[in-house]
């Protein structure tokens, strides 16, 4: 309970009792109702538009679905979990994972299913909330956690309409087509077009991977834990030196280091191991040559993978650079006239990273709407907050850290960060608070500075992390710079509001 002196030796002591509505159940949502009851708020209602928790690892189930952050660094830290079978979690233990903490603290008395948030607006004091079910509510605080990655980005390619085969999004794989012994094609090189072509190589009798962009591979182990291993992982000090967890957040801010300078010796050793993995991994030149990438290692998010050279050179395997014309009944045909025949065409191409709580229509203060403050691109102040929208906080919001480490990690930190104005406004020393104008306008220039000098910006390449300006939306500074950020809000470039004054 928070307290502030009037006079020595007397303390009041306030506490308001806040209804907080959160958005979205995925691993972010899950965080927050733990936390919120935690701290001992008692009024919370978090709102899911699926059936069922989990978020991308819902959404996400098809084959070879891997998480490329390790195991045991892809917890909660307050939660671990000793029972991941491989060095590298399968989505569905991902997904039992969630589902087993959302049970043991509770959150699951907490979530309304199948209820999409369609709009939301900051009046006298509150936000009120519509949902396409036709319910409404209202909170004191609003918290999204609406993720960065589940609007399916489907592509541009004449005559997907046409196809007689079954063709379908990554993230909405059809479980009921049959793989085995078909002919497959599979559209996208990241990390989900990869991860598919391993897994299915050796299954399709014919496996086409369209490459538009071939990508660096950094080499990575994924082998299994042994039961004596799981077992030894219940001791928390045994999982704690086995795992090495301060070990790894160095780690985490190396790979970050090179981001930002890939002349340092970190970047340099990336792409080392990533050159050496293509020249000794691939045999055929020719094979070789079409899967160089033109630009630098780190430009695009790093690809890793244990066996995605070895898939691609397996029988019945072909990687396809020519671009595609369009679809047609029977397959795809390519620039270069030839038609090749498929049973089922895969789109793994990806979400629309800028979409984050939209299509979900948001007015904070004097009718102050998202899509006018987000009119250029998606912004916020250290990816929390913005002004004009008092009480409303975002886990994994615009420009935050979403490169190759752990987005639970990111969240925890940001969570601490959200508390402390929460715990400003539980103890009655505001009513309203969100960053000022000027704190988001420093801050948007101090970042676009910072990201035109990553190899994001420079690195030769095209990706998900550039906005419509071409400059990268994500966190261009260290990741322990990020954690100092996280560690304590800057009162000065918060705008706090009370009501009695």
């Amino acid at each position: 309970m928070s307290g502030f002196f009037t006079d020595p030796g007397e303390i009041i002591v306030s506490q308001r009792n806040l209804k907080v509505v959160v958005i979205g159940a995925g691993m972010a949502g899950i965080l927050a109702g733990i936390k919120l009851q935690e701290a001992g708020v008692k009024d919370i209602t978090i709102y899911e538009k699926a059936d069922r928790i989990g978020g991308t690892w819902r959404e996400n189930t098809y084959p070879g679905l891997t998480c490329d952050v390790p195991s045991h660094h892809y917890t909660f830290t307050f939660e671990r979990n000793p029972d991941w079978t491989r060095h590298l979690p399968p989505g569905a233990e991902i997904q039992a994972y969630f589902e087993k903490v959302t049970a043991k603290y509770g959150v699951d008395r907490l979530i309304r299913f199948n209820e999409e948030a369609t709009r939301a607006e900051y009046r006298e004091g509150r936000w009120q909330l519509d949902f396409a079910s036709g319910h409404a509510d209202s909170a004191d605080v609003l918290i999204s956690a609406t993720g960065v990655l589940h609007h399916p980005s489907y592509p541009d390619i004449p005559g997907m309409s046409d196809f007689q085969g079954n063709l379908f999004h990554s993230a909405r794989w059809d479980h009921s087509v049959p793989l085995d012994g078909k002919r497959i094609g599979v559209i996208g090189t990241g990390s989900t077009g990869v991860q598919i072509v391993s897994a299915l190589a050796g299954r399709a009798a014919l496996l086409e991977h369209y490459v538009r962009t071939p990508q660096w591979i950094m080499p990575v182990e994924n082998g299994f834990f042994s039961e004596e291993q799981r077992a030894a992982f219940r001791d928390p000090e045994v999982l704690e030196k086995a795992m090495d967890f301060a070990g790894y957040n160095a780690k985490v801010d190396a790979y970050t280091q090179a981001i930002i300078d890939d002349q340092s010796e970190g970047a340099k050793g990336l792409a080392a191991a990533c050159l050496q993995n293509l020249e000794e991994s691939v045999s055929d030149p020719v094979l070789r040559e079409k899967l160089r990438p033109t630009h630098k290692p780190l430009c695009k998010r790093l690809i890793f993978s244990p066996d995605y050279y070895q898939a691609i050179q397996r029988p019945g395997a072909e990687l396809v650079t020519e671009a595609i014309d369009c679809i047609e009944a029977s397959g795809i045909r390519t620039r270069d006239g030839q038609l090749h025949e498929l049973d089922i065409i895969v789109l793994a191409t990806g979400f629309h990273a800028d979409a984050f709580m939209r299509p979900m229509q948001i007015t904070g203060r004097n009718g102050t709407t998202l899509e006018t403050v987000w009119a250029d691109h998606p912004k916020a102040y250290l990816a929390i907050t913005m002004p004009d929208f008092p009480n409303f906080f975002m886990l994994n919001g615009p420009n935050g850290p979403v490169g190759n480490f752990s987005l639970i990690d990111i969240a925890e930190h940001q969570w601490h960060y959200i508390g402390q104005l929460l715990d400003r406004l539980r103890s009655g020393e505001a009513d309203e608070i969100c960053c000022t104008r000027q704190a988001l306008a420093k801050f948007e220039v101090d970042r676009t500075e910072a990201a035109k000098k990553t190899v994001w910006f420079h690195g030769g390449c095209h990706s998900w992390y550039l906005d419509s300006r071409g400059v990268p939306a994500s966190w261009p500074w260290a990741y322990s710079r990020f954690v100092k950020e996280m560690e304590a809000p800057r009162w000065e470039d918060m705008e706090c509001v009370s009501h009695a004054s």
